[in-house]
């Protein structure tokens, strides 16, 4: 098996390592991920600068571009050929409900998808709110849980243009319950923006907010997570609200040219 590996947290990242060996004793690895953190960046490729592509260690190589960058030049000029898989983690952080919109991680996987590749992201839900030190955060088990789901299913099987989105509690591997199926939740954040005021007295913002729980639904992936299993949702590139479009469709609420 051949195996693209990417993230959002960078190249340097303690867990894009952790799962480097875990994938390397199943497969043959390469590493092409940002050169820094690109947290929260979302979908883009790097179109009005150029990209460097540079070696850091042995199958290892850093681009200053974002993890969509990362994967369209990994696939075009570091593998020869098509990889079996592209894997995209372990991120620092769960990507959970409207969060894959915003995730460089998922969008790396993402990229993956839209060039007909199967792919996998995987997040490690860190509490943020009780904050451990980087070397206590559980990236082995999150690594150690993907090479269990990817020995499982059947990547072939996989429909054209959809992509696996994989959140694993920060808990030991022996803690975990297990990989349960788990459609898309919703996540609040408070919104809150902070000014500050730079030393020429012009005003500057940090946006973000902070996380304030989720929709408390059962089967949806936060709600998973919560309950200690690792939650795995299949995601679509078609956006489209077939059920809305079907009841436009049919009740003539929309009607172009009238």
């Amino acid at each position: 098996m051949r195996i693209l590996l990417s993230n959002d947290d960078g190249v340097h990242a303690p867990g894009i390592k952790f799962l480097y060996d875990a994938l390397s004793k199943i497969a043959q690895v390469w590493v092409v991920a940002p050169l820094e953190e690109k947290s929260t960046t979302g979908h883009s490729l790097t179109l009005h600068k150029p990209l460097r592509l540079i070696p850091t260690q042995k199958n290892f190589y850093g681009v200053n571009g974002s993890p969509a960058d990362c994967v369209y030049l990994g696939l075009r000029q570091i593998i020869k050929g098509t990889p079996d898989l592209v894997v995209s983690g372990p991120n620092r952080g769960a990507n959970l409900g409207q969060d894959v919109y915003y995730s460089g991680t998922v969008s790396a996987a993402r990229e993956a998808s839209i060039l007909g590749i199967p792919s996998i992201a995987v997040s490690l839900a860190v509490d943020f709110h009780n904050p451990k030190p980087e070397n206590k955060l559980n990236y082995a088990a999150a690594s150690k849980m993907a090479v269990e789901l990817i020995k499982q299913i059947k990547l072939k099987a996989l429909p054209a243009h959809t992509l696996l989105n994989l959140n694993v509690p920060d808990l030991p591997f022996s803690r975990i319950k297990g990989i349960r199926l788990a459609r898309q939740g919703f996540r609040y954040y408070d919104g809150a923006i902070l000014k500050r005021r730079d030393h020429r007295g012009k005003d500057y913002f940090w946006v973000g907010g902070q996380y304030r729980g989720y929709k408390k639904e059962a089967d949806t992936d936060c709600h998973v997570v919560e309950e200690g299993y690792a939650a795995l949702t299949p995601l679509k590139l078609d956006a489209t609200d077939y059920t809305t479009l079907a009841s436009w469709r049919r009740l003539d609420a929309f009607s172009p040219g009238k």
